[in-house]
């Protein structure tokens, strides 16, 4: 086992306090948004004092730190985990599957589109399925929202402006899908698109009926942050939920979100690849958008494991990573790596180390077991199940 250091990314929509919280040390004034820790190669974690990088030490020798059947799978770690801290909304988005993505990012290489172009929609040829675990209440936009439910709520918002939304809705009651409304919305002009967002925006500004209030609420906060962009109505379609400690929402292709606010563990296959719907001043590419988003209705699953043993394992349909959260109270044995631990309360001895809150620690695939003792709350990021 081996000490690892995150590496911390500022975006505009971080929090000011909660990682420096988390990390024990000052904050800056500056959002803090993310605290990366993997091997991401634009932001690999270090490992151990000497400072090398994790990528670095899995080049080195792959079989040992991955074990043969991961490395000879992947080629690489498959996944990385982060805490992330929005304090502000990020933007709508989707990711594509892999074979969306490998199929995308050999057009736009065909196409000479360089792969930092701020307008290439495929950086890499991977997926980009998530977890998201909540340290704190976690607010979430999530798939798309059954049509009967979507229209009661619109239906409390009292402007003409979205008579034809509610028009598309009540023709899409049954009809299963959402794709047209979504390409109504993407493929408005900049001045229709800030007319509706306005509107929409001013009217849930009065006072309404208890049906509804928190996606009114939502949409002055985003129309605030975001005037004039049809992302705020675009909003009001999708599942709008609250994540309690502890809870979790698995997010696969295809899955239109969006993170609101609050602090929590994410646990993501390691891919660039980000499809933006609105909310951001960055390039939104309608055409792939529309292709890749599964606009069927859904509900959220939302995942609240029981302890087993000390040990609350979430439900992920994919090999790339698993996630545990661990009460660990006295001794506690685990399996072994390759695994990232991640200390978010307490203090754990692990082996002849010790992480504390905010601490984070690399497993190698050499250590098929590991023991944890003491007092306090361990995630555990590890492969998924392998096909055989």
């Amino acid at each position: 086992m081996q000490l690892l250091e995150g590496v911390v990314r500022h975006y505009d929509w971080g929090s000011i306090d909660s990682i420096p919280e988390l990390l024990g040390v000052r904050a800056t004034g500056e959002p803090w948004a993310e605290l990366w820790l993997g091997a991401h190669p634009s932001a690999p974690s270090s490992v151990g004092s000497a400072g090398l990088s994790l990528d670095g030490l899995i080049a080195a020798d792959p079989a040992a730190a991955l074990g043969s059947n991961v490395a000879s799978r992947f080629g690489g770690l498959p996944f990385m985990l982060k805490v992330l801290a929005a304090d502000s909304p990020l933007s709508l988005q989707a990711h594509p599957s892999i074979a969306e993505a490998e199929a995308g990012f050999d057009r736009e290489d065909a196409a000479g589109i360089p792969v930092d172009a701020p307008h290439r929609s495929f950086r890499d040829r991977n997926h980009k399925p998530e977890l998201i675990c909540a340290l704190s209440e976690f607010d979430v936009l999530c798939g798309f929202r059954d049509p009967v439910a979507t229209l009661a709520i619109l239906n409390t918002i009292d402007t003409p402006a979205l008579d034809p939304i509610r028009e598309q809705l009540h023709a899409n009651q049954g009809a299963g899908k959402l794709n047209a409304l979504l390409g109504h919305l993407l493929t408005l002009d900049a001045r229709d698109a800030a007319a509706l967002a306005d509107s929409v925006f001013a009217a849930c500004g009065t006072d309404g009926p208890e049906l509804g209030r928190r996606e009114r609420e939502m949409v002055v906060a985003l129309g605030a942050r975001y005037p004039g962009d049809a992302g705020v109505v675009t909003a009001l379609l999708l599942n709008f939920i609250t994540l309690a400690p502890g809870e979790a929402v698995f997010l696969g292709a295809g899955n239109l979100h969006a993170y609101l606010h609050g602090t929590g563990v994410e646990i993501m296959a390691n891919s660039d690849n980000v499809l933006r719907g609105g909310l951001t001043p960055k390039h939104v590419d309608v055409e792939t958008l529309l292709a890749i988003v599964d606009a069927v209705p859904i509900y959220p699953d939302v995942q609240r494991p029981a302890m087993i043993n000390g040990v609350a394992t979430y439900d992920i349909p994919i090999p790339e990573f698993s996630l545990q959260r661990v009460e660990v109270n006295g001794v506690q044995a685990m399996a072994g790596g390759p695994a990232i631990l991640l200390c978010i309360d307490g203090v754990i001895d692990v082996g002849t180390q010790v992480i504390e809150r905010g601490a984070a620690a690399w497993i190698s695939a050499e250590e098929s077991t590991i023991e944890l003792s003491g007092r306090g709350t361990v995630f555990r990021a590890a492969v998924g199940v392998l096909d055989t």
